[in-house]
């Protein structure tokens, strides 16, 4: 039902000629970096960062709706295809089509987070220095960076290679040196959480692969950041 109405939705948007949301990042699930509950565990188990949430919303609706009902729900092709308005063999194509969308643009994270963190925290360390070199180490040649500023930065902005990210050295070093910064659990992910005066100014999520940050996304939205409980966060 959740499905349809939501097919139904977007088609009414495109009778009425809407123009479509920006790009921006997903909102993100945040708690302390030794918290242990279900709906972090069940974050962690599909390895569902910020990086997968991005890709998530670059698909069409139906493949979307195809893939998540499928590999994340279980639901069998043959209950999804009236749901999409398709074949059984047409939904499994939409799903399978997703699914190779999906794997080819994001790497998967290390499974250890006592890893993940260490790695943050070396970004973390090289970032107060303002050290270009010791940035640059750290990262994936082809790593990431999505910089979500809202209407104030005119949008989503991202930045690939490790090189160019490293370049923004200054950037992280003013972060790093002006805000307090805690560990955190963003979305399952090694992550960072700012706060100048306990007022939360950006969020950071790490996705570390083999070792290395292979995507770095930060939220720093302030529309959106106060939503999120910045009090609380204050007090980890």
């Amino acid at each position: 039902m959740v499905g349809r109405v939501c097919l139904d939705m977007l088609r009414a948007r495109r009778s009425r000629r809407e123009e479509p949301l920006e790009e921006r990042l997903p909102d993100p699930v945040i708690s302390r970096a030794d918290a242990a509950d279900p709906e972090q565990e069940a974050l962690l188990a599909d390895s569902v960062g910020l990086a997968l949430l991005v890709v998530l919303e670059s698909l069409t609706p139906a493949e979307r709706l195809a893939f998540v009902l499928h590999d994340m729900f279980g639901l069998p092709f043959e209950q999804i295809a009236p749901i999409v308005d398709r074949t059984p063999v047409a939904a499994k194509k939409l799903a399978s089509r997703a699914r190779r969308r999906v794997r080819g643009a994001t790497p998967t994270p290390d499974p250890d987070l006592g890893g993940q963190r260490r790695v943050a925290d070396a970004f973390l360390a090289a970032a107060r220095g303002g050290d270009f070199d010791a940035l640059l180490a750290i990262h994936d040649p082809d790593v990431v960076l999505r910089a979500d500023g809202g209407v104030l930065t005119g949008g989503m902005k991202v930045i690939r290679g490790a090189a160019a990210v490293a370049g923004q050295a200054a950037t992280f070093q003013r972060m790093a040196t002006s805000a307090a910064t805690r560990p955190a659990l963003v979305n399952g992910l090694a992550g960072l959480v700012n706060t100048i005066d306990d007022r939360l100014i950006s969020v950071m999520s790490f996705t570390i692969s083999d070792g290395k940050i292979a995507a770095i996304d930060i939220l720093s939205d302030p529309d959106r950041l106060a939503h999120l409980n910045a009090a609380r966060v204050s007090r980890w």
